[in-house]
């Protein structure tokens, strides 16, 4: 049904420098690019940390798309993110796109522990943004609306965008389970 470049596992990345990791909102991507950061001693450039300003105010479309680009001047970096609006400016550069395809069950669960995590404790987000709780129960604005609403597009979206001939000489791990991930990160961690 897919590509063949489509690795199920690969170890460890052809080039551990550039890296996109992808996913539905509350998928694991930022955990994941933090554990890879480490791993491989190359920044994560967490793509919400620039869209959301003070006061979950969003950058204007040009602002960052100028941020994200500066942020990919250096020799290697994890990006963590699905921006679309980015996406002309950030997949050409990189040599690795891993997808967490997970359930929607497996990324409902996780977002909302995260998010009563994050709302219960005040942890403190980028630009000292908070997460709300009520915004997420009660407003037409909640993670967890759009998580329903953009799991199975943004599914379609990625499997579209990567089949496009541009992006050939990515190598794109596709990750179906979390167990799956988990596999292929200690395999990686063993080879180092």
């Amino acid at each position: 049904m897919y590509s063949k470049r489509y690795s199920k596992i690969s170890y460890p990345p052809k080039d551990a420098h550039r890296i996109v990791i992808l996913g539905t909102t509350g998928s694991g991507k930022t955990t994941l690019s933090r554990r890879l950061s480490q791993l491989l001693s190359v920044p994560t450039i967490e793509l919400d940390a620039i869209r959301h300003g003070p006061n979950w105010v969003e950058t204007p479309d040009d602002i960052f798309r100028e941020r994200v680009a500066g942020s990919l001047s250096t020799e290697g970096w994890i990006v963590d993110g699905n921006y679309s609006l980015a996406r002309d400016i950030i997949w050409p550069r990189a040599t690795t796109l891993i997808w967490l395809d997970y359930s929607f069950p497996l990324v409902f669960w996780r977002l909302f522990w995260r998010t009563m995590t994050r709302g219960v404790m005040r942890k403190k987000l980028w630009n000292g943004n908070r997460e709300d709780l009520w915004r997420h129960f009660l407003t037409k604005d909640s993670l967890f609306l759009w998580a329903f609403r953009t799991h199975w597009s943004r599914r379609e979206s990625l499997a579209a965008a990567l089949a496009s001939p541009e992006y050939n000489p990515i190598e794109v791990l596709r990750f179906k389970s979390a167990r799956e991930t988990r596999h292929w990160l200690e395999r990686i961690r063993s080879q180092l």
